[in-house]
């Protein structure tokens, strides 16, 4: 098992992004991926699926100790007595007393951060998360939240693939000491048609996803594909026996692109 360490925090590289998941699928995705090896699981409180991961990780027969995991609270929720209550309202879902990370969804610029970090920041103290986050914060938003945060942030969660270039942000999160978490790694399927991937590939015996995994794994990203299908778990997880060449990776770099982005709330931030 790969890992990335982050101002204190060790996270497993791979893990299984699941929003979009429900019901029994997800209890089933969520069971079959810690069976396969995974030791990293994304939810969270938006994704309305916090019970499901809760049951596919009792099902699993894995030690809860073994297993990262990581849930975020929505923007609607980020005033510190609201904040509060969606974590405690998620760990019971969850079943868990305690989640490895919790992360802040989206930013709201109608709730000033100076109120949302300490309530973040409390939610580590208090025991009910290992670690705490974010999730699509620009440059200037990791700037003013690690300023105002009383313990360390771990990671930026942002949309990031070989289409998407992310490199401002990447800078502004290895100042402060932050890991990226990909999530949308393989461009919602994108890159499993794209042509120089899939070309990188047949060198290796590997698919065009597995190859745009690969390379964010050595450009440092921490990845969180999705899927609902049982065999691509066990491919997504096969990236680690293979590495790309200072050649390759300069290619594939060359994909990306500041309007390459395929997620975007409508009062999503403004992105750098």
């Amino acid at each position: 098992m790969q890992f990335v360490e982050a101002n204190g925090a060790r996270i497993p590289a791979i893990g299984l992004g699941t929003w979009d998941l429900r019901g029994r699928t997800c209890a089933r995705i969520v069971e079959q991926a810690l069976r396969l090896g995974y030791r990293h699981i994304d939810t969270a409180e938006m994704y309305d699926n916090e019970r499901e991961v809760g049951e596919g990780l009792r099902a699993s027969g894995v030690n809860r100790d073994d297993v990262f995991v990581t849930t975020k609270v929505w923007p609607s929720h980020l005033a510190p007595h609201e904040l509060e209550r969606a974590a405690k309202e998620s760990l019971a879902r969850l079943r868990l007393t305690h989640v490895d990370l919790l992360l802040i969804h989206w930013p709201n610029p109608q709730i000033p951060l100076e109120e949302t970090i300490p309530a973040l920041c409390k939610m580590k103290a208090a025991g009910y998360a290992r670690y705490v986050g974010v999730s699509n914060f620009t440059v200037a938003l990791i700037e003013q939240a690690v300023k105002l945060a009383s313990e360390p942030l771990v990671t930026n969660q942002i949309e990031w693939h070989p289409f998407l270039d992310q490199s401002k942000v990447r800078a502004a999160c290895a100042r402060r000491g932050l890991s990226i978490t990909a999530y949308s790694p393989i461009a919602r399927g994108k890159a499993a048609g794209d042509k120089a991937l899939a070309l990188v590939g047949m060198h290796y015996r590997k698919t065009a996803a597995q190859v745009c995994l690969r390379f964010l794994l050595q450009e440092g990203a921490i990845v969180i594909p999705r899927t609902a299908k049982l065999e691509r778990l066990s491919e997504n997880l096969a990236v680690t026996d293979f590495e790309l060449n200072d050649a390759e990776m300069d290619e594939i770099r060359k994909l990306g692109s500041p309007r390459g982005r395929m997620v975007d709330m409508g009062s999503g931030p403004d992105w750098d």
